[in-house]
């Protein structure tokens, strides 16, 4: 049998009685790329393993209980076999990346049983109570650069995107206002936006040429944003996750309606602080709405 001697394989039957899983998930895991036989009889079709193949087995049933990702887990079992401290590591580094989730999705729902329910005191003492105010903004030459994204990809997109265009900023005279993230259509796990990230420049014809060289790639462009009064409410480093920051677009959107006032465009988020350097607590952004003088 392909260079093995009968005595070093087992029938489908035999390993799934050794690994305590079923044939049927033998041949799913063969199907995924997760566990292959180690011998295929060409003329019956037959599947065998070897008995070291056990551990393995067992460890893929085991980590698909977690909802782990397929390619994840073909991962993680690969590299239990050459590393087990490594593989240790990565699966704490996924199952921190699950709670996290969950946490989110736990604040989510609490959030939502109390707007269900219209229990708007419970909701305030939960996320605070939201000042609505206005400002006015003078005319600003922006570096941007635009993407369609959904929401789970959305924070590390706005990190990665203001740097890119802060590093940008200093070849054109440096950043001149505090920057901000346009979101043109909704964003969230089923409508992609897009997202426009903006920052703030003083020359913009050095900004033009930066963008020409750097556009290649990503939608990096120069534009004049319009002089425009703000209706705006501040929010935490810790509001800033969801659903503390829907409560706060919600929030405005309450405060125009009471005032009977329609946006005139995009809302937007103005990180005006060091995100790195500040403490949960620590006020970092405006969720603002452009409204007429």
């Amino acid at each position: 049998m392909n260079g093995y001697g009968d005595d070093d394989l087992l029938t489908i039957g035999a390993f799934a009685a050794r690994a305590r899983l079923s044939p049927k998930a033998l041949r799913l895991y063969d199907r995924l790329g997760l566990l292959a036989p180690a011998y295929v009889d060409e003329a019956s079709g037959y599947r065998y393993y070897r008995t070291e193949q056990t551990e393995r087995a067992r460890l893929v049933a085991l980590l698909r209980q977690l909802d782990m990702p397929l390619a994840l887990i073909g991962e993680l079992v690969t590299l239990a076999e050459l590393d087990g401290t490594a593989a240790a590591a990565r699966l704490a580094a996924y199952w921190a990346d699950v709670e996290a989730r969950i946490a989110g999705q736990r604040t989510l729902a609490g959030y939502l049983r109390g707007r269900l329910s219209g229990r708007s005191s419970e909701m305030e003492e939960l996320y605070g109570t939201f000042v609505v105010e206005t400002v006015d903004v003078p005319e600003r030459v922006v570096l941007t650069e635009t993407r369609h994204t959904l929401a789970d990809e959305l924070p590390a997109w706005i990190g990665a995107s203001l740097g890119r265009l802060e590093t940008g900023a200093r070849e054109c005279g440096g950043v001149t206002a505090a920057p901000f993230v346009v979101y043109h259509s909704e964003v969230s796990m089923e409508s992609d936006g897009p997202a426009e990230s903006c920052v703030p420049v003083a020359d913009e014809t050095a900004a033009r040429a930066w963008a020409k060289a750097h556009g290649r790639t990503r939608e990096t462009a120069v534009r004049v944003e319009p002089a425009r009064r703000l209706a705006y409410t501040r929010i935490t480093k810790a509001q800033v996750a969801h659903p503390q920051i829907i409560a706060a677009f919600e929030a405005v959107e309450r405060w125009l309606a009471g005032q009977g006032i329609e946006p005139v465009g995009p809302c937007r988020e103005v990180y005006f602080a060091d995100w790195d350097a500040a403490g949960p607590d620590d006020a970092v952004c405006d969720i603002a709405f452009p409204i007429g003088s």
